[in-house]
């Protein structure tokens, strides 16, 4: 079960950005299997994150659907205490949202580069900015950031992926060590290649193409990176705060 509060029988809620579908979709289900509320949020597909509240409804656990663009200062800030307000505090944020464009550095213009650090990078700060100061009130909390193998690896046509993933990683680092004598941890995980839906073709075939790179010889699952999202906000993973598990097949890191 998803850790209750030591004071009362309150279950714990989540909030995962970008979870109308893939991941964020399996994160969401993940934890509310362990008994948490969650708060759906995506920026543009309603039906698909209504479809993802009905399903974690299905499992026990109450849903809030908070549309907005992450990575814009004010719904961000709407989204955080929407999902506060409707369930009276946020104590886990999984930072799950992002965009991956394919472009080279030389045609990536202003607006590409800041539009990929607003929802890659920005937005974390804004979310984390938003939830951990009642986190440091209940003397609880978890905060998860996904970075990927960008925040390992530099790509060619992903500069700025790469730089705000690696950035996510910094930040994810200095938060553990900030908020860890207030009991929260945070800790980033670096998904490999994963099976899921995209609406750019080029990107679907971009991880088809790196199967070859992953000594299991396959793509991983959504449910693999959700698996380790509810093992780092069970009470096991208490103990466990500044660090980015990588869950990429053995792909090289």
């Amino acid at each position: 079960m998803c850790p209750m509060m030591k004071a009362d029988t309150v279950t714990r809620t989540a909030l995962v950005t970008g979870s109308g579908r893939n991941i964020g979709r399996a994160v969401a289900l993940a934890l509310a299997g362990q008994g948490c509320n969650v708060v759906v949020n995506g920026s543009s597909n309603l039906a698909a994150c209504e479809s993802v509240a009905g399903e974690v409804e299905d499992l026990g656990a109450r849903a809030l659907v908070a549309m907005g663009d992450i990575g814009d200062r004010n719904a961000a800030r709407e989204i955080c205490r929407a999902g506060a307000g409707a369930f009276g505090r946020i104590d886990v944020l999984v930072n799950n949202a992002a965009i991956r464009p394919l472009k080279s550095f030389l045609e990536t213009t202003d607006d590409d580069w800041h539009r990929v650090l607003d929802v890659d990078l920005n937005a974390a700060f804004y979310t984390c900015h938003e939830v951990l100061p009642g986190m440091v009130d209940n003397g609880w909390g978890r905060i998860i950031n996904l970075t990927g193998m960008n925040a390992i690896h530099g790509y060619k046509g992903r500069v700025p992926v790469s730089v705000a993933k690696h950035g996510l990683w910094g930040l994810t680092k200095a938060l553990a060590k900030e908020f860890g004598s207030s009991g929260i941890t945070v800790n980033a995980i670096s998904p490999g290649p994963i099976r899921s839906e995209h609406d750019d073709a080029e990107l679907a075939r971009h991880i088809q193409d790196q199967v070859g790179r992953i000594p299991l010889g396959h793509l991983g699952e959504p449910d693999h990176i959700a698996s380790l999202c509810a093992y780092l906000v069970s009470d096991g993973g208490g103990f466990v705060t500044g660090q980015m598990i990588a869950c990429n097949g053995g792909a090289e890191t």
